[in-house]
């Protein structure tokens, strides 16, 4: 499989979905030890199927694969949706389905690289997202990189006998500091921060 540095990290780098990867997000997406963080555990998956969602994903929204950098493996997908291009706003989701990397840094890394992306390059001013409150090792994740918790909707996920809140976090623009895009465009700027004059012949 062959992938596109479009945002890079040191850990890993996205690129841009593509149905090809339908096969290894078929195997993620029916792993219910992987989906029990999410709303999506009660669907099945085929391959077809998900050739079909990851060809509106990559003409809808902004749906990244997350690929080790060393090894050029695609570990998982992180993604901007519903857009309000009027307010300045939109949701983030994010997975790790290879669950060798869970725990090492890359979901934070992916999810601060698509920020970067989202704040500095589409002008985006808030981006939300929703958790479910069992998933202490996002709501971590979450919260070490900046995103604050403005709700909950109580008991509004019911699975396995027991009843779970649906934590709402978002961060905004101000909020966030760049690590990438901002250090891409540092030739076009003086030590000022201003940018460069250009002397036209």
């Amino acid at each position: 499989m062959r992938y596109y540095k479009k945002l890079v990290g040191n850990k890993c780098y996205l690129s841009p979905i593509t149905p090809d990867d339908a096969d290894v997000f078929t195997e993620w997406l029916n792993d219910m030890a992987l989906t029990k963080y999410l709303t999506i555990i009660r669907n099945s998956y085929t391959v077809n199927r998900e050739k079909e969602i990851l060809e509106q994903m990559a003409h809808k929204d902004h749906a990244y694969a997350i690929v080790d950098i060393e090894i050029n493996k695609a570990i998982g997908i992180v993604s901007l949706h519903n857009f309000d291009h009027i307010n300045n706003t939109c949701e983030l989701g994010l997975f790790i389905g290879d669950k060798d990397y869970w725990n090492l840094g890359y979901g934070e890394e992916a999810t601060r690289l698509l920020l970067d992306f989202a704040f500095n390059i589409l002008n985006l001013n808030n981006l939300m997202l929703l958790v479910l409150e069992f998933n202490i090792r996002a709501l971590k994740c979450y919260q070490k990189i900046g995103f604050n918790e403005i709700g909950r909707r109580r008991q509004a996920y019911h699975i396995a006998g027991r009843r779970y809140d649906v934590i709402y976090m978002d961060l905004l623009n101000e909020e966030f500091e760049s690590t990438y895009i901002k250090k891409l465009f540092a030739d076009e700027y003086e030590s000022s921060g201003k940018p460069k004059k250009i002397e036209m012949v």
